[in-house]
């Protein structure tokens, strides 16, 4: 294979069988559960990277079905998100995600940044109750629920929430174990068609892992819950901050590091 093949087809790997096609990403049907839930202040700021500034004591916990999604397929996914502030501007941080596929999982990583690692989460409707779990391995580490479309939620609010700028951290270290890439990404949701919203009572359960810790950011108080059902195209992102420009040269060269055995 000749060197302008290679660069010709670089756009994922591994080379000859990439884990996800190129873009577009278009969700159809994608459904969410969101819980939002007051927490300790000082544990928020000790996790959301600079420049972001941390909004408000509140963390948004997320049950995601996409049952249609170009090149990914249907999976589910979980996490938490932070509200933030960068230079004036609202937005939100994802701090964790956890999903029951490859591709997305692969292709979220190398495009954006998502923190996304492998697990077993569900959303699902049990009679008049939207429940939603996260698994780690055979260790549940998450239970959401919500009562079924009990009031409709405010539509221009949602899909306001939903046009708000969402930042990543990506990080993809250097083949010696020193970071090369070390940015802040924004992306954004467009072309959002909004089929539905809801709001209803709810509650939220989270236990402590090693490996999926998100009881680190532990539930003081139910704020709020929402239930979407929407279409939209998860766009590609942009760098805005690169926390290794203002740091010293040896850290793009690459460094030694003693691992430990």
């Amino acid at each position: 294979m000749q060197q302008d093949t290679v660069r010709a087809s670089a756009f994922a790997m591994p080379l000859t069988s990439p884990a996800y096609p190129a873009g577009p990403y278009r969700f159809r049907n994608r459904e969410y559960l969101i819980i939002t839930y007051r927490t300790d202040p000082q544990k928020l700021r000790d996790l959301v990277p600079e420049p972001l500034q941390v909004r408000e004591a509140l963390v948004k916990f997320e049950f995601i079905r996409m049952p249609d999604s170009t090149g990914f397929g249907d999976y589910t996914e979980s996490g938490q998100v932070i509200p933030v502030t960068f230079r004036g501007r609202k937005g939100s941080y994802t701090h964790c995600m956890f999903l029951n596929d490859h591709p997305p999982i692969a292709g979220g990583r190398e495009l954006w940044g998502f923190p996304k690692k492998l697990a077993s989460p569900t959303l699902r409707t049990e009679t008049d109750t939207l429940v939603g779990t996260l698994d780690y391995g055979p260790v549940r580490v998450a239970t959401g629920t919500m009562g079924y479309k009990h009031r409709a939620a405010d539509l221009a609010s949602v899909k306001a929430s939903l046009a708000e700028p969402n930042f990543l951290l990506k990080i993809i270290p250097h083949v010696d174990g020193t970071p090369r890439i070390c940015e802040l990404v924004e992306y954004h949701l467009e072309e959002v068609e909004l089929r539905g919203a809801w709001t209803g009572p709810a509650a939220l359960n989270l236990w402590s892992h090693a490996l999926a810790p998100v009881a680190e950011l532990p539930v003081l108080e139910v704020v709020s819950a929402v239930h979407i059902v929407a279409d939209l195209t998860l766009a590609l992102g942009k760098v805005v901050h690169d926390y290794l420009a203002e740091v010293e040269p040896h850290y793009r060269k690459g460094r030694t590091h003693a691992f430990a055995e």
